[in-house]
């Protein structure tokens, strides 16, 4: 079952070991963001997590799912040749996901790739900090990349997602890893636009406003002229919570932003829904 739900930003240099001290300054906000994102996470007793990722492995027109049985990570293209973290994947969940997306007709790539990327490492260093396991159990794994084609499909594999976590008795968390408009000021990695902020001030007030449908209908310019990589990893998890909502009649999920911030010219959202 669906137990937590979650978007976290993954720049690496909010890694201690990582990041300089005017680095880690500089992000206080979003890492004191991603520690009460771990509390939350760590009360919830779960078992297996589904993570978005934009930097793994993605097709143009497929949802791709990793079948690897063991997920390996660290951080040594970063300068950091001490972290290691290691999972087993979740390959029950895999299965399911890639069977449901059979009988729906959503396309599927299916890989095998030993290694994480970043944009799934930096969460899970968090969530995993003050992380006790269930009953001795091992956290598991379960990494999802999107499709670019159409936002839809994203939106139609968070619901079944949301199905397949609902088939499941363990806890399930389902995170969204993303950063928002790289083209925030003069010197960001994207260069500039004034259609940065722009992006991410719609996206965070749709979101605060539990309005799904307008982050659906986010302009489609504004989107690639805000140089993001966290839109189709919201919109995969908005199908989630969107199929969450429609089985709820009273307590349905809210999304509180704990922190915002683009101290690098990067938007850095951190928050989490209420369920």
């Amino acid at each position: 079952m669906l137990k937590f739900a979650a978007i976290c930003p993954h720049p690496p240099v909010i890694i201690p070991t990582i990041g300089r001290p005017s680095d880690l300054k500089k992000t206080a906000e979003t890492i004191k963001s991603m520690e009460k994102i771990a509390n939350i996470f760590a009360k919830k007793n779960i078992e297996t997590i589904i993570l978005i990722s934009p930097h793994g492995p993605i097709e143009y027109q497929q949802i791709t799912l990793n079948m690897s049985p063991t997920l390996l990570g660290n951080f040594k293209q970063f300068g950091d040749y001490e972290t290691y973290l290691k999972f087993e994947n979740d390959l029950e969940i895999t299965d399911l996901l890639r069977q449901q997306c059979k009988l729906k007709s959503i396309p599927t790539k299916l890989t095998e790739k030993l290694n994480l990327d970043h944009g799934s490492l930096v969460p899970l260093y968090y969530l995993i900090k003050n992380y006790t396991p269930k009953n001795g159990k091992r956290l598991k794994v379960v990494p999802i990349g999107y499709s670019y084609y159409d936002p839809r499909i994203n939106f139609d594999f968070g619901k079944i997602i949301f199905d397949v976590c609902g088939s499941q008795e363990k806890n399930i968390a389902v995170v969204s890893s993303g950063d928002l408009s790289h083209r925030l000021t003069f010197d960001a990695p994207a260069s500039y636009s004034p259609e940065g902020a722009e992006f991410d001030k719609q996206l965070i007030q749709s979101l605060e406003d539990n309005n799904i449908e307008s982050v659906l209908k986010i302009d489609a310019d504004l989107i690639k002229e805000a140089g993001e990589c966290g839109y189709l990893s919201i919109v995969m998890l908005l199908g989630v919570i969107n199929t969450y909502n429609e089985t709820k009649i009273l307590k349905k999920a809210k999304f509180k932003a704990l922190s915002y911030e683009g101290p690098f010219g990067v938007g850095y959202l951190v928050g989490y829904f209420k369920i």
